[in-house]
């Protein structure tokens, strides 16, 4: 049998995963049980876990996982929705960060990996290869592209009319605006009137991606 303080414990844990999905904190639960340090708590959880009750998940912080309840012998019905959520974080992906791009006058796109972001795949689509790269300039603002934003880009050799895109330009490196085809001629367009639009002959411009996605930090 279980003490009443380690069943109180058990059905506080219960109890928030059931609402919140996500176990209370050390805090919380040493608040709930009157104790006077998170050690007291530390010892319970491990007996939980000794009695077969709890189970900590590893490297992730205040994951629980009710394995049985007294007097249950399967696990609770929540106990799907901690698999779910874990389930959920293995298909993050990783996202090559190439450096930056210029998004006013153009200028060179590092092109070795800086560093990687770790997205679920929903924020930028699931199909295709992809990388990021940092924003320097102000010509796509009014797009809502700001300076040191990282925007995110599906790799694809071609673009339709609007499309936001990092256009290879030969002799002026790589930029980021949006492409417009007239005739035989590719327009790259600013989203800033004080920036002037730019035309090239189609063999001088190469489109390497297509904008998804984008990232700003506060």
């Amino acid at each position: 049998m279980l003490t009443k303080q380690q069943l109180k414990l058990l059905t506080l844990i219960r109890d928030r995963l059931a609402v919140d999905g996500v176990s209370p904190s050390y805090d919380e639960m040493k608040d709930a049980l009157s104790l006077k340090s998170k050690s007291g708590i530390h010892r319970l959880i491990c007996a939980l876990e000794e009695r077969g009750y709890l189970r900590r998940l590893p490297n992730r912080a205040r994951a629980l996982e009710i394995l049985k309840f007294p007097d249950q012998k399967s696990p609770p019905v929540f106990k799907e929705f901690i698999h779910s959520a874990v389930e959920a974080v293995s298909e993050l992906v990783e996202i090559p960060v190439m450096g930056k791009i210029a998004a006013g006058t153009p200028i060179e796109a590092i092109s070795h990996k800086e560093s990687t972001l770790t997205l679920p795949p929903d924020t930028f689509g699931r199909n295709g290869e992809h990388f990021a790269l940092k924003v320097s300039g102000d010509s796509m603002i009014e797009a809502g592209i700001h300076d040191e934003d990282t925007v995110v880009i599906r790799r694809q050799p071609s673009a339709e009319n609007g499309d936001i895109v990092v256009a290879f330009v030969k002799g002026e490196d790589v930029t980021l605006k949006k492409f417009q085809r007239k005739g035989t001629s590719i327009a790259l367009v600013p989203a800033n009137k004080s920036h002037e639009t730019r035309v090239y002959s189609q063999e001088n411009v190469e489109v390497q991606g297509k904008l998804v996605g984008l990232l700003r930090r506060y």
